[in-house]
């Protein structure tokens, strides 16, 4: 009979397909490696292909829609796990066919570049503080201290590249100039990013009208629109911020109502931006009432500085699924 349903356990080099037909029975379960996979589903006729969602997923849910099939990638988390590849597999050509499942929506390659970009970023910036870190422990124990803030530790490199040196031993200065080339050197490719970013962002009308957001700049407006795509793929906003792991956890029980800290089960990268922009939003507010936002001002007469910006990046983020679900620039509501 015809294979209906297939399931992939993708891998590096070896993978694992499951097919079943129409009537549920197993129609095979077997290992193909890399160079056979493309052949092996060229030959089958067009049918349901579940995948988990991960390293090479939409790279290759790209390459089986081309063949006809109906590919659909499942969250990691939603599919039960096995010992063995043959039963990872079977799980996942289970999981595929419920009707309750959700799914994740395929990347294209333009949205994949742009990622592309926003890792090798983030990589950057995490060394550029690591060096920082260093700099600071490494010097401490010498009794001089660098004033927080990366720019305090670019400013101090400069001026250590520049014949500014401390009084500390040779062999020490000699660690340390070399240190401070390092950090001057990643803090331009920093800024090389910054600006490639903000070239891409501007070619896209999603990010420019993300850019109307208070709080949302080029880097997460193109993170957050190279990550999601189409934001129509969430039923509202609040799916949305749950999606990115800023919703409370429901503990509640006995009709009594709980709610616990965010669930932090979304996207790290996009989250740890919004909630960085809604931390910037407060410090703006400070130095310039007049931009305050009443409800958060409210909110920050409540509750701790921290738990109000991560309430923020929550409103913000339905804010951000109205924008692009509706196709138009944001407007703030007026008393």
């Amino acid at each position: 009979m015809q294979v209906t349903t297939v399931g992939l356990d993708l891998a590096k080099n070896i993978f694992q397909v499951h097919g079943v037909t129409e009537n549920g029975e197993v129609a095979f379960n077997q290992a193909l490696r890399r160079a056979q996979l493309f052949a092996f589903f060229e030959k089958l006729p067009p049918c349901l292909v579940g995948m988990e969602a991960c390293g090479s997923s939409h790279y290759w849910a790209r390459q089986l829609s081309k063949l006809g099939h109906d590919v659909r990638l499942i969250p990691a988390m939603y599919v039960k796990r096995g010992k063995s590849d043959a039963v990872d597999a079977a799980a996942i050509c289970e999981a595929v066919t419920r009707p309750t499942m959700r799914f994740v929506a395929i990347k294209s390659e333009e949205q994949q570049g742009v990622l592309f970009l926003h890792r090798a970023r983030d990589l950057i910036v995490r060394q550029r503080t690591q060096l920082s870190n260093i700099l600071r422990g490494l010097l401490g124990e010498f009794g001089i201290v660098i004033a927080q803030g990366i720019g305090s530790a670019i400013k101090f490199a400069k001026a250590v590249l520049d014949g500014d040196r401390p009084s500390i031993p040779e062999v020490a200065i000699d660690v340390l100039a070399n240190l401070c080339n390092q950090l001057v050197a990643l803090h331009l490719r920093v800024r090389w990013y910054k600006m490639r970013m903000q070239l891409q962002a501007k070619q896209d009308p999603r990010v420019m009208l993300l850019r109307t957001i208070p709080g949302v700049g080029p880097v997460t407006a193109s993170a957050i629109v190279a990550t999601a795509g189409d934001a129509s793929q969430f039923k509202n906003g609040r799916e949305f911020a749950a999606w990115l792991g800023l919703t409370p956890l429901n503990r509640s029980s006995g009709g009594k109502e709980k709610l616990g800290r965010i669930t932090k089960m979304g996207d790290r990268y996009i989250r740890r931006l919004l909630v960085t922009g809604m931390t910037s939003r407060l410090r703006q507010m400070k130095t310039h009432p007049e931009r305050a936002d009443p409800w958060a001002q409210t909110l920050l007469e409540r509750k701790p500085v921290r738990l109000a910006t991560v309430a923020m990046a929550n409103k913000t983020a339905r804010i951000i699924w109205a924008v692009l679900t509706k196709n138009e620039y944001y407007r703030p509501h007026t008393a």
